[in-house]
């Protein structure tokens, strides 16, 4: 039998008039569950006010259809349907802990309620707010974890390539070297003639030009002219030197005056040793290319995070926040083979605001456009920036099928959703727009098939 004691218990329920609190234990019932027993499942109409009067509550959310903890309820915490909520459908699991005993109210009791105790309706209706806020914070650390987790992704493949390439780089580079010693002393002793060897060694200082670009066919064309050219200089690996000293932008016509001045039993040891050398520059510039990638891909999320400034606002580079977030998200834009046309506005001035958090911004726009085009790729995403006004107008357009117009009016509001469930909290641009309004700017979009079109204002001062 229920009693006013065992209501008084309750935290939401504490002082509370007697008479009130009969009322309550008149009104509602008692149910008890079993260790581990679901007390409610998703697709459960929600219809009760819930409290705890022994034991516990897990509730589990349902991701990508597995159960994951999201929150616990103890002895004496209220939830479930609270005055003036509407909820009206159960989103997930709940799950008793231990020897478990509720006090459950309908909702259809809650008018009357609302008579016989409008403190106890104030105090509930507090708490749904502070729940609702909870869910808010919750939901937008999870949006941007999300986002974090898709940028930390396509950074680890970004960084990826050019440390394979530093790692490939440099075990080549010491096959390479361990050989050049045994090559210099088989050259030296077959060409003792100090002219050759300068001659030769000039030709390996010499500056790479830039070589034109050439199809698969006519690099394999010269190859074999060049190796040709080689066997008739008494070269008879010609075959394998011959890529090597094309790369470095050495032909017959380069060749010839050091062959010349070489004698024949030293041309093979000779251009085998230049050819090593300037395998082992290309090497080298390859490595700097690729340690210089890795250094602009940390600067690029330096630039993006702003890790070395505080909050404040402070002038901020439009376009180098841009930049640094295409560059971020490039993995995301190759994989769907998207591309991107930069229309920026020359002269665009910077804008007060904070860098971090715009970025963000760019950060969900230009995801959700990655996201609008076709899996097959082949999508054309716009950056535009234009000055207008006291304001500064980014506009990120992608190509697109567009947004349905019944979705269109509702693609701002939070927790709504157009994606697969699992892939999306509805947040991405409910957290655009309340960042873009404490700058004191605005979001509008508009879309049709083959258009959609978001812009973001931000005012100059």
């Amino acid at each position: 039998m229920l009693t006013s004691a065992d209501l008084a218990s309750i935290t939401a329920f504490d002082g509370l008039p007697s008479e009130t609190l009969a009322w309550l234990a008149a009104q509602g019932e008692v149910r008890d569950f079993a260790p581990g027993e679901e007390i409610f499942r998703p697709g459960d109409p929600a219809e009760y006010m819930t409290a705890i009067l022994r034991g516990g509550m897990q509730f589990f959310s349902v991701r990508n259809g597995n159960r994951e903890p999201a929150f616990r309820w103890e002895a004496g915490h209220v939830g479930g349907v609270l005055p003036y909520s509407r909820l009206r459908e159960i989103k997930g699991y709940g799950v008793a802990l231990g020897e478990t005993r509720l006090y459950v109210l309908h909702r259809d009791k809650f008018p009357e309620l609302e008579r016989q105790s409008p403190e106890l309706v104030q105090r509930l209706v507090a708490l749904m707010s502070d729940r609702a806020r909870l869910e808010a914070r919750t939901q937008e650390r999870d949006e941007k974890l999300r986002a974090l987790g898709k940028l930390s992704a396509g950074l680890a493949h970004e960084l990826n390539n050019p440390a394979a390439a530093i790692v490939r780089g440099a075990e080549t580079l010491e096959h390479s070297l361990l050989r050049l010693p045994e090559l210099l002393l088989e050259l030296l002793r077959d060409c003792p003639d100090p002219a050759s060897v300068a001659a030769l060694t000039r030709l390996a200082a010499a500056p790479v030009p830039e070589r034109a670009a050439l199809s698969p066919l006519q690099r394999a064309d010269q190859e074999d002219a060049l190796a040709e050219w080689l066997e008739q200089q008494q070269v008879p690996e010609g075959y394998h030197l011959a890529p090597g000293l094309l790369e470095a932008g050495l032909g017959p016509e380069q060749l010839r005056p050091v062959v010349a001045a070489l004698p024949a039993h030293a041309r093979p040891v000779a251009l085998a040793w230049l050819e090593g050398h300037l395998s082992i520059r290309r090497l080298v510039h390859d490595v700097q290319e690729a340690g210089s990638r890795i250094s602009t891909l940390v600067s690029n999320v330096k630039t993006y995070s702003h890790m070395d400034r505080g909050q404040d606002f402070a002038p901020v580079d439009v376009h180098a926040g841009l930049d640094s977030t295409l560059n971020l998200l490039g993995f995301a834009l190759r994989a769907k083979r998207v591309e991107v046309v930069r229309d920026y506005a020359p002269g665009l001035p910077p804008v007060p605001g904070q860098a971090g958090s715009l970025n963000q911004v760019w950060t969900n726009l230009l995801d959700n456009a990655i996201d609008a085009l076709a899996a097959g790729g082949g999508g054309t995403i716009t950056v535009r920036t234009r000055p207008e006004g006291g304001f500064v107008r980014v506009f990120i357009i992608d190509n697109g099928p567009g947004i349905a117009p019944d979705v269109l009016p509702r693609i701002l509001e939070p927790f709504f959703t157009t994606k697969p469930p699992g892939e999306g909290s509805g947040l991405g641009l409910d957290i655009a727009l309340r960042i873009v309004e404490q700058h004191g700017g605005k979001l509008d979009v508009q879309s049709a098939p083959g258009h959609t079109e978001f812009c973001v204002w931000l005012p100059v001062g």
